[in-house]
């Protein structure tokens, strides 16, 4: 019998088990697929965004619904945290003009690497190409490469992420044994289909940068890439839970002029100049934005000024969920007790996206992740000392 039985090998996983062998502790970690942080990993490649340098109600806002059940986790796990983990794994961070947190290597890989070598020195023990499978009574079973196998553990942590990126391990297949605990997943920070017309095929990855996008409540400064399939990227991203849950999204082309000082600049006389020139000499409006106002709202009667201030696109439909960043939904608050215990299995914690929480990009997803899965981690410690 182990001590601790971990399921799931990402950033909530991993944290969970370093707190838990650092106490002294026995460590299973157990993880569907050939390696551990495949999602980290992939993260990574656009530089890792630890987290964000920020005051903690600026912060723990982002969470929206779930920020009252996450306060206290993020509270004692919180961005500066974050950062003097990854240092003392031997990782040096630096601070973004946004705030944002990454390695100064802005890679994903020598931090895991130095992350999974201090867990092998703390007697961590990994296990891959392990499905679980459910309950035998206390006894977790798991389909493996040698058949089936079951562990019997003291505690147990379950880490297995949400329901997108199904390559890299998160393919929500946990859920058929949490069943009467789970709210259905949504899709969360993705892209959706826009049904362009011909003309805007010689823009498709090009980036919108410069606008403001709203949707609904939500409002976002970050820039968006066009392509073939749609619209995604970090602007879009802010906004799309408000999106997929029906909202209109209206783009701000020129954030920083009003619409007075635009349309004084349009009544300007330009003889027989057409509009396209007019918008390039008189604004300087960049052709992609021309093309997203000639593609949208061509049939409106607003005046010039006013379409350019409030460029209104047809509710879209979101991408499919496995190519989202990350799901919403998941095991529900109200089924935990505080110390991310389920209330219906005693000894047994939630931790990271398999929980029903959802924030933005900009480092909050991974930083819950490892707030989470070290607060689960320390109560399971706490529970293993106590008599």
């Amino acid at each position: 019998m182990t001590d601790a039985l971990i399921i799931g090998g990402g950033p909530a996983g991993l944290m969970a088990a370093d707190v838990l062998s650092v106490a002294g502790h026995s460590v299973v970690v157990a993880d569907a697929m050939p390696t551990v942080g495949r999602k980290f990993l992939m993260a990574g490649k656009s530089g890792l965004n630890l987290t964000k340098a920020e005051d903690a109600q600026a912060f723990q806002s982002a969470f929206g619904g779930a920020r009252a059940p996450l306060k206290p986790i993020l509270s004692a796990f919180g961005p500066n945290d974050v950062s003097d983990w990854a240092i003392g794994l031997g990782q040096d961070v630096f601070t973004g003009t946004t705030g944002r947190v990454f390695p100064t290597k802005m890679k994903a890989s020598p931090l895991l690497r130095a992350w999974l070598a201090r867990l092998a020195d703390q007697g961590v023990i990994f296990q891959t190409r392990w499905r679980w499978t459910g309950w035998n009574d206390a006894t977790a079973t798991f389909d493996t490469p040698d058949g089936r196998m079951a562990v019997d553990a003291k505690t147990t942590v379950l880490a297995m992420g949400g329901a997108s990126w199904k390559r890299l391990g998160s393919d929500g297949q946990w859920v058929g044994h949490l069943l009467d605990v789970v709210t259905p997943f949504q899709p969360m920070n993705m892209g959706f289909v826009v049904p362009w017309s011909t003309h805007m095929t010689t823009h498709f990855g090009m980036a919108l940068k410069g606008c403001e996008l709203r949707a609904g409540n939500t409002v976002s400064r970050g820039e968006f890439v066009v392509s073939a399939k749609g619209v995604e990227g970090g602007g879009i991203y802010a906004v799309s839970a408000a999106m997929r849950d029906g909202a209109q999204l209206v783009i701000d082309l020129l954030p920083d002029m009003s619409r007075a000082d635009i349309a004084e600049r349009l009544a300007v006389p330009t003889g027989k100049q057409s509009i396209a020139n007019t918008l390039r000499k008189a604004l300087k409006l960049e052709p992609l934005k021309r093309a997203l106002l000639n593609e949208f709202d061509r049939d409106s009667d607003q005046p010039l000024a006013a379409k350019i201030k409030a460029l209104r696109l047809p509710v879209l439909t979101p991408r499919p969920m496995d190519e989202a960043i990350s799901t919403s939904g998941g095991v529900r608050f109200d089924a935990l007790d505080v110390d991310l215990m389920l209330r219906s299995r005693d000894g047994v914690y939630c931790a990271g996206e398999m929980i029903d929480w959802e924030a933005p990009t900009g480092g909050y997803l991974i930083s819950a992740c490892l707030a989470t899965g070290r607060w689960a981690g320390l109560a399971a410690a706490r529970r293993l000392q106590t008599p």
